[in-house]
């Protein structure tokens, strides 16, 4: 699976990371980017997966925010 895709594009996730740098000379290596790629995509299927469970158990057929809302602290505290 060499080369395939995180679903993030590599700039939007050095954006991301640069945002938050106090220093903005700080670089980001390519290796570092793609793993960032990946535990963003994991963090937003899981909070997917999540949000489906929640509204199964709420008896609704949508997902909005309010069930990404009550599942997010224990999402936050399981990354």
């Amino acid at each position: 699976m060499e080369g395939a895709s995180s679903g993030f594009r590599k700039e939007l996730v050095s954006r991301l990371l640069h945002l938050h740098f106090r220093d903005g000379k700080t670089k980001v290596s390519g290796d570092a980017l793609q793993l960032m790629g990946e535990l963003l995509k994991i963090f937003v299927m899981e909070a997917a997966v999540r949000g489906v469970r929640q509204a199964q158990a709420e008896d609704v057929t949508i997902v909005d925010l309010d069930q990404l809302e009550k599942v997010l602290p224990q999402l936050l505290l399981d990354f």
